[in-house]
């Protein structure tokens, strides 16, 4: 697709994306926000846009299925081991065993000398996210300072000067900080942010946005209380700044971008969104992270009208979403997400929820359901009706309903899976993700010791 079909692209969108007026409206899906971000979109923008187009498309996988049938496998291995009994993943340090509690985690978890070979994390990834590498073969870049004062010529040492670099970076901390972004963190690709070892919070400013890149980790790290910034001017690589609009607020904004991976992060009370993935952005894992205290978890596609996003693929694994979560655990337009081994724990409207067709396979999960008698649904199909939603392949597999929850199903059955029912645990596999996401969140890691 050539740039100037980009523009049209856009100028399209934004003719058409007509806003139903929400109690619980996100910002991407405004009308108004969508004039804003084209008037950002000069030349250089659209020349990003079609080199990430392209790229996505390279991460999209032709058979979905059998990315999240080989996850399944893997996850009852963990669980039922060679001889069918449960396996505690114990590490080698006498003094304090370690418990990896899903295969995630198995891969570096236990290694007391996990920080002498960090980028062995980028090893461990699952899903439709797996061929995520991040900053691995790159240098390290520790960073030492939490200011965010410089946002053209950021100062070495700070977060925004080690995001924007052209090189593969592995960017660890030297110390626990808060850090509290001016504006947006525009990152360039080909980075692994590792909060592991410290307390890294990432609080009371604007949010990461990951924007038609490739390849990048998020792990180990704090991001709450993210506001709303007015722009400006702002670099978004070592060898450009230009002029943003106003920031929407989400924790971590994955725009346009494709093999992206966040693991064992703790986030909470953003404007908008936690995490959102729009504008065809794909090949992704968001594994075992923890979220409380949000209206709107994760929203994934944020147009009706952009048919883009049917090349978006989604894995959301051992993840834990807790306290005072509203709704949208996720809500999905076009694409495929598979959701595996969850634990949710509350919601006040709805967990699972969607328009355009999208393709949701529910495995393993628990569903604890809010007290409300109105509230107990799982799901939730917006503004369509059934005659048209009932073709919808929304299906759940071994989930556990509690306290009066139900998963209303739809679609055919996935009887032709590439693989068998043999490599799942024939018991409820539900009943399994307290131990699965027993470490969900930002893990207490200590260099030296099993993390």
């Amino acid at each position: 697709m050539a740039p100037n079909k980009i523009q049209n692209l856009f100028y399209f969108l934004c003719l058409a994306i007509t806003f139903i007026p929400s109690l619980y409206a996100n910002v991407l899906e405004s009308e108004a926000f969508w004039q804003d971000q084209l008037r950002m979109f000069d030349s250089y923008w659209r020349e990003r846009a079609e080199v990430a187009r392209q790229e996505n498309e390279k991460a999209y996988f032709p058979d979905p299925f059998a990315i999240s049938g080989n996850f399944t496998s893997a996850i009852s291995w963990d669980i039922l081991g060679r001889n069918g009994g449960r396996r505690l993943l114990k590490g080698k340090n006498k003094g304090a065993p370690c418990v990896a509690s899903n295969p995630i985690d198995r891969c570096w978890r236990c290694d007391p000398h996990w920080a002498d070979n960090r980028q062995k994390l980028a090893n461990c990834v699952m899903g439709f996210g797996r061929n995520t590498y991040g900053g691995k073969g790159g240098k390290y870049y520790v960073v030492t300072d939490p200011s965010d004062d410089e946002l053209l010529a950021p100062k070495p040492g700070t977060l925004r000067h080690a995001v924007t670099r052209t090189e593969p970076l592995w960017i660890i901390f030297s110390r626990s900080m808060v850090i509290t972004l001016q504006q947006e963190l525009i990152m360039a690709g080909n980075k692994t942010i590792d909060g592991r070892g410290f307390d890294v919070h990432i609080a009371h400013g604007a949010g990461i946005t990951i924007q038609f890149i490739k390849n990048v980790i998020i792990h180990g790290i704090k991001v709450y209380n993210i506001v709303v910034k007015d722009g400006g001017m702002i670099r978004d690589s070592e060898t450009h700044y230009g002029f943003r609009t106003k920031s929407d607020g989400d924790g971590i904004s994955i725009f346009g971008s494709s093999n992206i991976w966040i693991d064992h992060v703790s986030m909470r009370n953003c404007s908008d969104g936690l995490i959102d993935a729009i504008m065809g952005s794909t090949a992704i894992t968001i594994s075992n992270g923890h979220y409380t205290d949000h209206n709107e978890v994760m929203l994934f596609g944020a147009s009706d009208s952009y048919t883009g996003d049917k090349i978006m693929q989604i894995t959301l694994a051992f993840n834990h979403y807790g306290k005072r979560c509203v709704q949208r655990m996720p809500r999905a337009r076009y694409g495929f997400v598979h959701i595996v081994n969850n634990d949710y724990t509350h919601w006040e409207m709805y967990a699972i929820g969607g328009s355009k067709n999208p393709t949701l396979i529910s495995e393993g999960n628990r569903f604890i359901a809010p007290p409300n008698r109105f509230a107990k649904e799982i799901t939730k199909r917006e503004y369509t009706e059934e005659k048209i939603w009932k073709d919808w392949q929304w299906r759940s597999i071994n989930d556990e309903y509690l306290n009066g929850a139900f998963f209303i199903q739809s679609g055919p059955e996935l009887k032709n899976r590439p693989f068998s029912t043999k490599d799942m645990i024939t018991a409820k596999p539900g009943t399994y993700v307290g131990q699965l996401t027993r470490y969900a969140g930002v893990l207490p890691c200590r260099i030296g010791h099993p993390c």
